[in-house]
């Protein structure tokens, strides 16, 4: 099941992705009980009709750093024996065919594909084997990076927590196992990163146990499980794509940001085009 929130008429809402049309839902499907069906609202669009935005709204976002082998190699940084914990903001989330704002001045943004895990219940201290239970599904995730903050700052707030650095979607696929799924980056069509996820060092299980041990997790958080070798920059008018095996393919455009001085520079050009309009 692909479980899309979307937008219509100006109307944010959840509903079903049934092959060529959305099904709409009572409520939103962190709130129904365990094992009950969805209530259906009767409404059913075609895609085209709607905005899918990012399927669901975490109240936070925790990642992992270095759970692939070959992207911990690739830094040359050492394994780890836990999983290493980062937070990014509610804020930096965007949906699928959103666009990435590049921070002005920014020296380099990278790409970050990732398996990400979307919890469906209030989760505190879960043991491993009882993980499953807690998630509603998987969704891709771009993990969006400064480098040059990331290196320069020393922790990895602000590399990480910039407006726009969490992309999301396009769904939440709730029939999939994530043990064995390939999972893909595409930057202007071209293969940058590919891998599976049995090649993760710590499993989703072993994940949610480890997160859930440190924070309470939320119904609509995300948990980004870490991403393969192959990370690399964006500029400027590219197209980034996560494709994931048995979920999707979450795309954006990536665009620099105006810095303060160009975009009081826009107002003043658009708010003299208004004029000039309205004195013809």
């Amino acid at each position: 099941m692909r479980i899309v929130r979307y937008e219509i008429r100006g109307r944010s809402r959840y509903g079903v992705m049934e092959e060529n049309r959305i099904r709409g839902i009572r409520g939103n499907p962190f709130a129904r009980k365990r094992g009950k069906d969805f209530r259906w609202d009767g409404t059913a669009y075609d895609p085209a009709e709607v905005r899918l935005l990012a399927p669901c709204k975490p109240s936070k976002i925790v990642c992992l750093g270095l759970n692939y082998r070959s992207h911990a190699e690739e830094t040359k940084l050492p394994i780890p024996t836990v999983p290493l914990l980062f937070l990014k903001p509610s804020t930096a989330v965007i949906g699928p065919e959103e666009t990435i704002l590049l921070p002005p001045g920014a020296k380099r943004v990278d790409y970050e594909g990732e398996l990400g895990v979307v919890i469906g219940r209030r989760a505190k201290a879960v043991p491993e084997e009882q993980a499953a239970g807690y998630i509603l599904g998987y969704t891709c995730f771009n993990d969006v990076s400064d480098r040059y903050a990331q290196k320069h700052d020393g922790q990895w707030t602000r590399a990480k927590g910039y407006d726009t650095f969490a992309p999301i979607g396009p769904w939440i696929e709730t029939e999939v196992s994530p043990d064995d799924l390939k999972i893909e980056t595409r930057l202007n069509g071209e293969l940058r990163q590919s891998a599976r996820t049995s090649d993760l060092i710590f499993s989703v299980p072993e994940i949610l146990a480890f997160v859930s041990g440190v924070m309470t997790l939320l119904p609509g958080d995300v948990i980004a499980t870490g991403t393969p070798s192959g990370i690399g920059p964006m500029a400027d008018g590219d197209i980034v794509e996560i494709c994931i095996e048995g979920i999707g393919t979450l795309r954006n455009r990536v665009q620099r940001r105006a810095s303060s001085a160009e975009f009081q520079e826009e107002r003043t050009n658009a708010r003299g085009a208004s004029s000039g309009s309205d004195r013809s």
